[in-house]
């Protein structure tokens, strides 16, 4: 019989270890996240399921064309790419992305494939919420790779680095679409 207690008493430590790693990984480290909608297309498709890496920001900030996830509102998180960094002034003219009056190449996109062309209304930082010349220290600005249809900077403004949950870039499911999105 104590044998019995003993073994029952092990599992339930095993549990609970478990369930108490879960909890770290899942709060600190990675979490998983479902794409909601054709914003990012064509990099991510709707109901991509992808890990996104809390802690990577907690040590460096976002790159250029890094796929982060943010919150968007205290119930939705968007992701999105980040375009712009602090200090720059971003502009588009003519489908084409310029920082601090720099062309820039987006070569995420597959631009031999002319049913996904690009359309990038013209719009500059100024004309933004918020009015900025610069983006602000600690922020910013983000666009989807769908640019006909995401609610992204040109709508939201910059946004805050305290807003950002992590970097999102390995899809995991469909299993047909398992890659490194973000390169």
């Amino acid at each position: 019989m104590a044998k019995r207690k003993s073994e029952w008493f092990d599992w339930l430590k095993a549990a609970l270890i478990a369930l108490g790693l879960a909890f770290i990984v899942r709060t600190f480290l990675f979490t998983p996240i479902i794409v909601d909608g054709p914003s990012m297309f064509p990099t991510l498709h709707d109901r991509d399921q992808m890990i996104v890496n809390k802690f990577k920001y907690r040590f460096q900030e976002p790159d250029r064309f890094d796929i982060v996830v943010f919150h968007a509102s205290d119930k939705k998180d968007f992701i999105k790419r980040v375009i712009g960094l602090p200090g720059e002034h971003v502009e588009y003219k003519d489908n084409n992305l310029y920082i601090n009056g720099e062309k820039k190449e987006e070569l995420f996109f597959d631009n031999s494939n002319t049913t996904n062309q690009i359309i990038t209304s013209d719009f500059s930082l100024e004309e933004l919420p918020g009015g900025y010349e610069k983006i602000p220290d600690n922020h910013v600005l983000v666009l989807g790779d769908n640019r006909t249809n995401s609610t992204d900077s040109r709508i939201l403004g910059v946004i805050s680095m305290d807003q950002i949950v992590g970097n999102a870039n390995i899809i995991y499911w469909p299993f047909e679409r398992m890659q490194n999105a973000g390169e």
